[in-house]
Parts: structure tokens; sequence; C-alpha cells
């Protein structure tokens, strides 16, 4: 055995809290432990030398006594320690026997001079490829050909066969809530779920992928089951109850690797330099520990709802995020030339107290090495580079001079609440009548005067007090943060009698009135309980791609794909200003107030427009046909690289100086109109361009902590919808399982901000907790692909709408 060497950082660039990786021993043996099973456990590590000597080895420095144990007469082909820390045990498995040793006992025996023996556990089970103990280490799960063996340590006798696997088993995982459920996985390329008490079949699942699985993951802080394939596909299932072995998501090692590599400047891929195909098998899965600082719990997301995965390849090692399904980090071997193995057959690893262990064997060689890894300097290495100031959606100054927003508050602040009858004024002039006479007398001047009946008593003083009359019966109340979520169908209600589609969805700020956008150009108002006659708004010649209320729900602004912006008055239904194809030269798909009704954002093409708005709804008697209000472009901005912009979101419910704009170049960019420039530009938000941004606003009735409104989600056509913090530029939950192939469907923050609610393609729309993977609720009730969703602002209630013109309205049981 030689020396342990340690290797400096890439580049040289050992100074960003120390080294990343450091070869501990390397260790040459007469036979390979190529496809063997190899096991790290805490500070220890063991591996086959010479193909039936058992190695065990401390990873701690200095390190305790090495120990070799004999006992095979065949070569070792499993080697798996046991889940508890004392006693600590091992066992490994040959063809001829499996055998269970006590390291404390066994070092005791070796200090005395005699040699270790091991418990036989199992004889001639066939050749054993995958060993695991139970969480308590009272059982073994022996996978020997097609079959999983279960059996009982202390008593060492077979309590299950476990039987059903077309093809050889390669991985077996217990359950860590559940020690009596065993997960097994094979070359047939599908995974089984086992109750070993009964020898009964759970659950089977299809074939998911179209090379053998690997390796198997079990994570029991978010009850999710990985499955690793040869072919480098990562297969993620959820186990919680209920949810009856739900896949989650699937992730390419490859293509994330890519992607991971392209978010980063001056990185050109995976395969940089050499151009050889590198295959990506995924031969371990274990848990990493991240601090809690670089992690990705460093977001506004719980630390501990957001664990990862260590994904140990031929290639190199990934730290996978179980939350949004990226890579954290990338660790390959040949970009550390001095490591003795550059392609692993072999691999374990394994993390405790911010260190991680690396146990590899060579592929094509001899060798095993032990690497100590630093993750936290390996995810600081490959960060995101570090914006000047943190972004935020809650402005932590005042409006700069010379800013664009700053119009709009001198505006308000000049302008009075009585001004209405200043411009009453100047036009009474030139609203005379058409008479020259300052007196009419009134047809009626030969009928008699008129006789007073009856004159009631008015000045009356009455004991008790006369109720207030209100305007309306909406009740505005505080709706509790905690409240269930709406999953009962109430209403169904078809908005015209032929089928229409139904474009966009909104609820006014106040949640009274529902507005919805028409592909037949029309625009609907109905009440927030989906009864009585909607108010028609007509005016468009072609489909109503946006629609906006104002914060005060006075106004209704729609916009349309015939290149033309109209803001209507909620209360007349008539048109208070037109913008037509002189303002807009390509259609627009984004339109809304913004900044507390001061302004108006609408995007068209590679550009979005802050417009000022002038309303005035007087008409004038002569020239009816003159609209008075007026408009005012304060303000354009282009995309970076003039891509044209798929997506438009800012807040309206309070002051804020960020837009976020997604285009079709796949990029999501963040614009600081405080200063008047882009701020941020994420790389390669999905695999297709996004169609939709939504932020976590809230709404007047709910309270939220401060961090959460940093949140805003994207969707994309075939990529599902990803949740990302403003403040870290990352995403930081991934959410699929709605199909969405073809057809752009809606997405929705609750007020509360606790769901994510979005439409699909199989007439059902879905709820997705913030802080969970896959979806919570499936709601049906449709007979068609959802295309919109809202959430009220003041209830607990959610209207979907359809393709063929229908609104649901959803409440909370």
């Amino acid at each position: 055995m030689e020396q342990p060497q340690t290797f400096p950082t890439k580049d040289g660039e050992d100074g960003r809290g120390g080294d990343i990786v450091t070869e501990k021993f390397r260790v040459r043996s007469t036979r390979s432990a190529s496809h063997v099973q190899l096991a790290c456990r805490g500070s220890h590590c063991a591996f086959p030398v010479d193909g039936t000597a058992l190695c065990v080895r401390s990873t701690a420095d200095p390190p305790q006594q090495l120990l070799i144990l004999r006992g095979h007469h065949q070569p070792i082909t499993a080697v798996a320690f046991g889940s508890t820390e004392h006693p600590l045990v091992v066992c490994s498995a040959s063809q001829d026997h499996v055998l269970m040793w006590r390291l404390d006992e066994c070092r005791e025996k070796a200090l005395h001079g005699t040699d270790p023996c091991g418990l036989v556990l199992g004889a001639r089970l066939g050749e054993v490829r995958c060993v695991k103990f139970s969480p308590d280490d009272q059982m073994a799960a022996v996978c020997a050909g097609n079959r999983v063996l279960v059996l009982h340590v202390q008593s060492r006798t077979a309590c299950a066969e476990l039987e059903g696997h077309q093809g050889p088993v390669t991985a077996a995982e217990f359950c860590a809530w559940q020690a009596h459920v065993v997960v097994s996985g094979s070359e047939d390329r599908s995974f089984k779920v086992w109750d070993c008490r009964t020898g009964a079949l759970m659950h089977s699942s299809a074939v998911l992928t179209a090379s053998p699985l690997l390796s198997l993951f079990i994570d029991g802080e978010s009850q999710q089951l990985v499955a690793g394939g040869a072919e480098g596909q990562l297969c993620i299932f959820s186990l919680v109850e209920g949810h009856h072995y739900r896949h989650v998501t699937r992730v390419d090692l490859r293509k994330e690797t890519e992607s991971f590599y392209a978010r980063r400047p001056g990185e050109s891929g995976l395969d940089r330099g050499d151009g050889v195909d590198v295959a990506l098998p995924v031969l371990s899965l274990a848990r990493c520990d991240l601090p809690p600082g670089p992690g990705p719990g460093h977001g506004c997301l719980s630390p501990e709802r957001t664990g990862c995965v260590w994904v140990g390849s031929s290639a190199g090692l990934f730290i996978l995020n179980l939350a949004s399904f990226e890579l954290e980090a990338a660790l390959h071997y040949k970009e550390f030339r001095n490591l003795s193995i550059q392609v692993a057959g072999s691999c374990a690893v394994t993390s405790s107290r911010g260190k991680a262990f690396c146990l590899l064997a060579s592929m094509f060689g001899n060798e095993i090495a032990g690497l100590e890894l630093d993750p936290a300097a390996l995810v600081r290495s490959q960060q995101h580079p570090h914006l000047g100031t943190q972004l935020s959606v809650l402005p932590s100054s005042s409006v700069s001079p010379t800013s664009p927003l700053y119009f709009g508050v001198a505006e308000a602040t000049r302008i009075k609440p009585a001004g209405h009858q200043q411009a009453a004024t100047q036009s009474s002039l030139r609203d005379q009548p058409l008479v020259f006479h300052s007196r009419v007398r009134s047809s009626g001047y030969m009928a008699a005067p008129h006789v007073t009946m009856f004159s009631p008593k008015t000045n009356v003083k009455s004991g008790c007090k006369r109720p207030s009359r209100r305007r309306s019966t909406h009740t505005c109340q505080e709706c509790p943060s905690d409240s269930p979520p709406p999953t009962q169908l109430r209403r169904r209600l078809a908005v015209a009698p032929g089928p229409v589609a139904v474009r966009c969805v909104q609820f006014s700020g106040d949640g009274r009135w529902l507005a919805c956008g028409l592909a037949d150009h029309l625009s609907l108002v109905f009440d927030a309980h989906l009864t009585g006659a909607p108010a028609v708004f007509s005016g468009h010649d072609g489909a109503v791609s946006a629609l906006g209320w104002s914060h005060d729900a006075r106004w209704l602004l729609s916009a349309s794909l015939d290149r033309t912006l109209r803001v209507w008055s909620a209360r007349s239904r008539e048109p208070a200003l037109c913008l037509g194809t002189d303002v807009f030269p390509e259609p627009v798909h984004h339109a809304q107030f913004y900044y507390l009704d001061s302004f108006v954002l609408v995007s068209s093409g590679p550009e979005f427009q802050l417009l000022r708005l002038h309303l005035d709804t007087r008409k004038d008697e002569i020239k009816r046909y003159k609209q008075r209000s007026r408009c005012t472009r304060v303000f354009r901005l282009p995309t970076t690289g003039a891509a044209e912009i798929t997506g438009l979101s800012a807040a309206n419910e309070f002051y804020s100086h960020l837009v976020l704009a997604a285009s079709r170049s796949r990029t999501v960019e963040v614009f600081d109109l405080n200063v008047g420039r882009s701020a941020a530009v994420i790389q390669g938000v999905h695999s297709r361009p996004p169609y939709q941004i939504c932020q976590n606003q809230g709404s007047s009735f709910t309270t939220q902590p401060p961090q959460d409104y940093n949140l805003f989600a994207t969707t994309a056509v075939g990529d599902g919808v990803r949740l990302w913090d403003l403040r870290t530029l990352r995403c930081e939950r991934r959410f699929e399982g709605h199909p969405t192939r073809c057809f752009p469907c809606g997405i929705a923050f609750s007020p509360c901000g606790r769901f994510v609610a979005c439409g699909a393609e199989d007439r059902h729309a879905y709820l997705y907790e913030v802080g969970s993977c896959t979806f919570s609720y499936r709601l049906p009730g449709h007979t068609d692909t959802v295309s919109g969703v809202a959430f009220s602002p003041s209830a607990p209630q959610l209207v979907t709408a359809t393709l063929d013109g229908k609104l649901q309205l959803f409440a909370a049981e």
C-alpha cells in the first residue's frame, strides 16, 4: 500500500474553502474489483483484496488498524455495512458463503494474534450482486440471481424468499420508516416493492429504462425512491402513503450535466477538449449532507425539505438536488489528473460531518482508491457568479430621480383626488347646450300648479340608530393562511352557447369579479360565484391574449392578438382608451397594471413598454366619437439578444422595482426599473421556451413572510413547472406530473403562497404544495384541456377554464 497523497484543486484555486478532493490511499490488488459492491459507512470503508480477502480500513486521520478478513473461497462480489454504529458490522458475500463480521470482535482477535471468524448467514446462494441491512440490523436482504433472500441476522435463517423478477436482482433497499418493506431493482428494468413479513408483492413497476437498473436509493425525508440505470437515467418515485408509488420525474444525467455547465460561463460542457462520448452509468446512490450555507436550502425554502443525493458514475461524482432535480455540483475524475483512477467500475460514497468519502475501483485495472471530498468547497467552486447586489421584489430604497418610475411617483403626489372639478370647469364652455337663452320654459307651462297632498315629518328624532346601507353584500374579511385548498367542485358554467376557448382568467383584487378572455374576441366579467349574466366587453378583432385588473378594480385592460390594447371602465362597460397598431408593431402577448396602477406594462415582440395612462370617460356632447383619454410612453427596453418576450410579470399589489420577462431564448431576464436596465439573466430555465411567468404576489386578504414574495414560477410545454427564488436566481423546486405536451396551460399562486395550481391536457387541474415535488390534489370535472386557472384573493376558491368554453368553480370543503 502506498502513502496518502494530496492533490490541489483544478487550476490551483485552493483558496476557496480548502482542497476539494484528496486521495487518502491507493491499493493494488491481484484481482479487479470492478462491478463489485463496495461499502462505506461513517469512518470506515470495506472492499475485496486479491479476490477472496476483505479489507476494512478506517477513513479517519490517523487511520486505525487495518483489518484483513479471510473466510471466503470464492471471489467476493458484494460488501455492505450495517445501519447502526454500535456495534458496527460488515457483511461480505460470494458464491460459497454470506459472512457477517463484528468489527469490534475482529479487532480484538487481531490484537491477540488470532484470525477473526465471520458468522455464516447463508451458504451456496449463487452469485450475490447486492447485500443490504435493515435499519435496525435485524435483517439482511441478499440479492442472489432472480430472487431476494431476507435473512434473520440473529437466528441466521431465511425469513422470506422474494421471487418475481425476470432478470438478476442488482439492488435492494429497506424503507426507513417501514422496516418490513423492501424495494428491489433488477436487470429486467423494473423495481418491485415487497412485504418481507409475508413475502407478498405490494407493487410492481413497468419497464423504466432501456438498460438494466443498477442502484436504488430511498430518501427518508422526502419519501422518494431514486432508481439509477446503466444508461444514466434516474427515475424518481413518491413513496408517500396514498400516492401509490407515483412517478415524479425522470432525470437524464448527461443532459443535466450539459445544462449545468451551460449555466456556468466559460465552460463548454461535459466533454471538454477530448470529444469522447462518455457514458454515465449510475453505479451508486447515497445521501449527501450539505451545510445550510452554500446548499440548496439557502433560499426561502426550508433546508430539511431540500435534500441532495450523491450520484456515483464511471466518469465522476454528481450532487443531485431532490427538490429541483438539478445538479448542484459535478466532479469529473479527469479534471484531477493526479488521481489514480480516471474511469471507475465500482463506486461507494458516504457523507458525515460536512465531509464525504468515496471508494473507487478501477474499470480496467486492479486498483482501489479512497478519496476524501469537501462537498461545500465543491459547490462553492461551481456556483453561479455572485451579483453585485441581492435582488428582492420588495424595494430596499426609494425611487431614484432618474428612474422611469419617478414620473409615476411625482404625478401621484401632485394630482389631488378632487382634480375632476378642475377638468369639469375647463370643459364647461365646450359642453353648452345648443340654445341661446339662459332659461328654457317647460312644455307644461299651461298645466295647473301641483298641489301638495301630503308632507311627512322628517325631523322626528328616533331613539335607535338606522343601519347603514351597504353598496354590496361582498364581505371583505381576512382569509386565513392555513385554510384548506379548494378541491370541491361547486359550479360549472358555459361562457357561450357554442364551444369557444377561454384563453385567460383573472380575479379582481377585491375578489368580487372574474374576467375571462375568449378566443372569439370577447371579454366577459362574472361575479365571483359565477351567478347571473356576465358583463360583455367587445371591440377586439382578434383573440384576447391577456387581461388585467387595476388595483382598485375600477379598470379592466385587455390585450389582443390584433395588436390592440383596450382599457375599459368596469362600471360602464365602455372603452376608456384604445391603443392600436401605431403603438404596437407586433401582437401584444401580455399587459397589466403596474406600480399600484401608476403605469401599464405591455410586452410586444422583443421589448416591453412602460405606459402612463390618463383616463377620462366623459364624452363630448358634439364629438362623442373622440376619446379624451391619452397615453404617454415613459420607457421601453428590449431583452438581451432581442428575443421575443413570451411571458411578463410584475407586482401591482405593492410597490416593486423589478420586472420579470421570459423569452424564446429559454431565458428569464430580471429588469430593475429603478435604474432602468437589466439586472440579471437566468439561462436555460426550461428545455423549451417558457410561455408564462407567475409571481407570488399574495393578496390584500392574506399575510406572508417577506421572503416568500421572492418566489416565482415558470412553465413550458412538456417541461412542467419550476419554482425560482429571486435572491439566489436558482430553481428551488420542480413540479412535474401534469401532462402539457402540446398546449400551454396556465399556472397561478394561491393567495397564501402555499399552493401552485396548473392546468393540464388530461382534463384535470393540479394543485402542488410549494414544499413538495409531486401534486397533492388532482381536480376532476373538466370536459377539455384546462387552459387557465385563477385563485380568488379573498376566499379559498379556484376557477378553472377549459378550451371548450367551460368555467369550473372549486371551493374548500
